[in-house]
């Protein structure tokens, strides 16, 4: 249940659009798959490289709650496994059918901690055939960057990127003073090679950390809490508790060029909550900006329906319900201890990461036509 952060990492600075689905392709086109396999859901895109961006195929996403028990018994339970066994079936039919052979499957937080994780991956390649691999905390984390980078301002200096998966938080801390204006986006990108040995004039990571929290994870810690906001006090108190050594700015906060990026269903749900959308649309929320005030006030308004109304709020949806007000409490503790009043809200992660990962490992995608947002 340990923070994890690279060996080395410094403690503060030294110095102060997806393209839209479509439903045809052509043989000629190289596709690309990208799976994650998460505490709380599968999730697989199938997509082509178009200009600097890429073209979604097909899409596959399920709630499986592989980690359900995981805190109590440390093992994946036999009913999550067949759930999720079941899931990447349906995912092994769209490959097959979309004829995909570039592909990068990926297991995160729950097989990283799951004594029986092992096992598991042998259930799924006999179940399955699919070729599926648990990374690491930091390739995670690199990952995450990588897929909001066509996010970054031109005029950011210093950048702090927040994944809340399931069973896991990422933030990453970049500085971003020493790169051009109009490379950062690229020099984002680039980081997908790694965090350390940061290239002259390029993005420096500053520090990074994985907290064991996520979504799941932090609601299972605090189930046992009948009061609504008591749980939501003491899930903020207990995410808080496990951010006490990540303190990049402890130099000083930085006062201006300062962006922070969130991507998870928790940030995105409270965005279209904002928005007043009864029915999900990426287009009006990816690339959002929502100021503190903004969101608190929608926090407030989850914690004055109680579970019952979160249930039968269409903002937030069947399937998130149970899981918003332990990803709300990250997202409220975050955005009141880091210096900004704004963040800009990502529909991007884990998934994004691992086509733009591959496509330009492969050539049919250059980060130099990548530019940050104005």
């Amino acid at each position: 249940m340990t923070p994890k952060r690279p060996a080395g990492a410094d403690a503060f600075p030294r110095k102060k659009p997806v393209e839209p689905s479509v439903a045809r392709h052509t043989k000629e086109e190289p596709l690309y798959a990208a799976l994650d396999l998460g505490t709380n859901s599968c999730r697989m895109l199938i997509a082509r490289p178009r200009g600097n961006q890429f073209q979604v195929i097909d899409s596959f996403s399920k709630p499986v709650q592989l980690g359900y028990g995981l805190e109590a018994s440390g093992r994946l339970s036999r009913s999550s496994m067949a759930r999720t066994v079941h899931a990447l079936q349906v995912c092994r039919r769209k490959l097959e059918t979309h004829n995909v052979t570039n592909m990068r499957l990926v297991a995160t937080e729950a097989c990283r901690r799951a004594r029986n994780s092992r096992d598991f991956m042998r259930k799924i390649q006999r179940e399955t055939g699919l070729p599926v691999e648990v990374i690491e905390a930091e390739e995670e984390a690199r990952l995450a960057v990588i897929s909001c980078a066509p996010l970054v301002n031109v005029a950011t200096e210093q950048l702090l990127i927040v994944d809340i998966g399931g069973g896991s938080t990422e933030l990453v801390w970049i500085d971003l003073e020493d790169v051009e204006p109009a490379a950062r986006a690229r020099a984002i990108i680039r980081l997908g090679e790694g965090f350390r040995n940061p290239q002259p004039g390029g993005a420096r990571v500053v520090d990074w950390i994985s907290v064991p929290l996520g979504v799941a994870t932090l609601r299972d810690q605090f189930s046992d809490v009948e009061d609504d906001q008591g749980r939501f006090a003491l899930m903020s108190w207990y995410f808080e508790e496990m951010l006490a050594d990540f303190t990049p700015y402890a130099d000083g906060s930085p006062e201006a060029g300062f962006q922070i990026i969130g991507t998870s269903g928790t940030v995105t749900t409270v965005a279209a909550s904002h928005l007043g959308l009864r029915r999900y649309d990426r287009t009006k929320v990816d690339g959002l900006t929502m100021t503190s005030d903004q969101i608190d006030k929608v926090i407030h308004s989850y914690l004055a329906l109680g579970p019952e109304g979160r249930r039968a709020d269409p903002r937030i949806g069947k399937e998130r319900h149970a899981l918003i007000m332990s990803g709300a409490a990250i997202l409220q503790t975050l955005m009141r201890l880091w210096p900004t009043n704004r963040l800009s809200v990502a529909d991007r992660g884990l998934r994004e990461g691992l086509l733009y990962a591959q496509m330009v490992r492969d050539g049919v995608l250059t980060p130099e036509g990548m530019n940050g947002v104005a």
